[in-house]
């Protein structure tokens, strides 16, 4: 007789899903879909007002994750202090990779497109585009920090901010 295999998450754990951040496991329900009867994570994401149920046997498949340990926001950190990237390509493929490290849900991607596309005041405005993509990516890692060092949202990106200003 196998042995029933743990569940690597279980209700009140924060978790990452790629697309949508950092969200908030309510429960774990049971449902019968099309005939077949499914385990499923209730993951609700309060800054979204979305819920998102996820079969437990799907969840590594589409990538969820538990938040990051402090040792990769520290090199998420740390990344926000490099020397930006200029890239010489179209704005539009620059844009879809910045969107992919977004929507990968890696704490240190999302901190190379926020140090890409950082302006500081001495610097050039940003087209509404990149302002968009830049507080998406703000956002993000904003909220994996606040949850990761159990601090408040606007706290964890007033940190952030300080991080790009000293940089």
């Amino acid at each position: 007789m196998a042995k029933k295999k743990t569940k690597e998450f279980a209700p009140k754990d924060f978790v990452v899903y790629p697309t949508h951040g950092v969200g908030f496991i309510k429960a774990i329900e049971k449902q019968e879909i099309e005939g077949t009867k499914m385990e499923l994570f209730v993951i609700n994401f309060e800054k979204d007002k979305m819920t998102l149920r996820v079969p437990v046997t799907k969840a590594s498949t589409v990538g969820m994750r538990k938040l990051s340990s402090s040792k990769v926001m520290d090199t998420a950190l740390t990344t926000l202090k490099g020397k930006a990237r200029a890239k010489r390509t179209m704005w539009s493929r620059r844009a879809q990779e910045y969107q992919a490290k977004i929507n990968s849900g890696d704490p240190v991607a999302i901190a190379e497109v926020i140090r890409d596309l950082h302006r500081n005041a001495s610097q050039p405005d940003q087209s509404y585009s990149e302002r968009q993509i830049y507080e998406a990516a703000l956002e993000r890692l904003a909220r994996e920090l606040a949850a990761v060092e159990k601090i408040g949202e606007d706290a964890a990106t007033e940190r952030l901010e300080k991080v790009l200003q000293a940089a």
